[in-house]
């Protein structure tokens, strides 16, 4: 009841906003990559406009319009939604409304879908001028409240059916469902990916190693039209990166920026936390954190960067051992247990070492047993319990790749095995009042 009345009030505001301040909208959604392609998009368009991204996942419902009311996400996270929080965000944007302030030019938010009519009544109430979408995969996340993977991107694409002609459709050239998405919308249409046909294209994808052939970054390319610029991403692994690069530049190119410095703009831009970051482990062991949530299409993706890490041609036992720590994806309702089976193949594949958290997560162990030595695969029911594992097992050259859904709170793992914990709060993911009283 009282979320309702809520939801109608900030909705009404958010409305009464757009209508006075006349911000253009950036839509994004997709299973992967949406938040750091959020914020490649906002690194892009803060050259030329005055810009506001959501922050956290403040995709629904109630977080778009939070998110269009003002820059509320680090309060709500930090001290959680109470009472005293909601009277303040409506009684100033009731002032706000009134006093004219420098609103933002534009807004980029992003619409979430976690059962079927979410984005298409979201795109309705808030229109955007562009949508990009940046990837659906095979088995999506949220597909247990769809009646399959199909309706699941059907749901994404009524945020391109939503455009107009005069607005602009961003999509992933590399994922067949969202290019699929180009004849069902009456936009323009601009493409990235890494294929040759992309409008905003990638090459040269490769790993930056430092002296001792540690991984630092990603190097690679962004070919526009005759033109293309270098770019090099440290703190962060995985072609994810680049794809979120090359979104921002594909959404720079519909305002007409120059592509040089979009480049420059994106030279600055940090991936946010728990998305494939780079982080120093105890006993000068690698951390590949990609805790932020899991979905088959990020876990496969994240397994892949793992198992394309190369060895130093200088160093050659740099990296001695590769470790995955996988907890439970959730949300995939009849797909689950094929989708952590495939998982499990994968990852026998890449690692010497399977560590899996969490009821589901026993399945990408069981399809694992085949390949890797019994004697190397722990099962755990937690985090909690898995992380006095882990932090047992790390030796001196060990890359570990740690990554689950938010439900499984894998950023605990984390904490215990990164080499510097008294920064956790800056650099894992969940570290607010909200989080860390669950």
């Amino acid at each position: 009841m009282l979320r309702n009345i809520l939801k109608k009030i900030l909705t009404l505001l958010a409305k009464l906003y757009l209508r006075r301040y006349k911000p253009e909208i950036i839509a994004v959604t997709g299973n992967v990559g949406k938040t750091s392609a959020k914020e490649a998009i906002a690194a892009v368009m803060s050259i030329q406009y005055r810009v506001r991204a959501s922050g956290g996942n403040l995709n629904n419902d109630i977080g778009v319009p939070l998110a269009i009311l003002g820059d509320w996400s680090e309060r709500y996270y930090r001290e959680g939604p109470s009472l005293g929080f909601w009277f303040e965000v409506i009684l100033a944007g009731i002032v706000f409304l009134i006093i004219p302030h420098d609103y933002p030019e534009v807004l980029i938010l992003e619409y979430g879908a976690d059962r079927p009519g979410d984005i298409g009544r979201l795109a309705h109430i808030y229109p955007p001028h562009v949508g990009v979408v940046t990837a659906v995969g095979e088995t999506p996340v949220h597909v247990e409240f769809f009646a399959s993977p199909q309706e699941v991107a059907q749901e994404k694409s009524k945020l391109i059916k939503a455009l107009g002609p005069d607005d602009y459709a961003v999509l992933n050239y590399d994922d067949l469902t969202v290019l699929d998405m180009k004849d069902r919308t009456r936009a323009k249409v601009s493409t990235f990916g890494a294929g040759e046909g992309a409008d905003v294209r990638i090459s040269n994808f490769d790993f930056i190693l430092d002296s001792e052939g540690r991984p630092e970054g990603v190097g690679f390319k962004i070919h526009y039209e005759s033109g293309f610029v270098p770019f090099k991403i440290f703190g962060s692994l995985g072609l994810t990166q680049a794809l979120s690069a090359a979104a921002g530049i594909a959404v720079g190119t519909v305002y007409k920026l120059n592509l040089v410095d979009m480049a420059a703009a994106l030279g600055s831009y940090n991936t946010p936390p728990g998305r494939m970051r780079i982080l120093p482990g105890i006993r000068n062991s690698i951390i590949i954190d990609d805790t932020y949530n899991a979905a088959p299409a990020s876990m496969h993706a994240a397994l892949e960067t793992l198992r394309d890490i190369p060895a130093s041609p200088r160093v050659p036992s740099v990296i001695k051992r590769k470790i995955a720590v996988l907890g439970d994806m959730l949300e995939l309702g009849d797909h689950s247990i094929g989708a952590h089976q495939k998982i499990g193949d994968l990852a026998a594949r890449v690692v010497d070492i399977l560590v899996a958290v969490g009821e589901k997560a026993k399945l990408i162990a069981d399809a694992a047993s085949d390949q890797i030595p019994q004697e190397n695969i722990f099962t755990f029911d937690d985090s909690d319990e898995a992380k006095v594992l882990v932090q047992k097992i790390i030796e001196e050259g060990d890359i570990v790749l740690v990554k689950g859904s938010q439900g499984k709170r894998m950023e605990k793992i984390v904490e215990e095995i990164m080499a510097q914990p008294e920064h956790k709060q800056e650099l894992l993911v969940r570290q607010s009042k909200k989080w860390l009283n669950n």
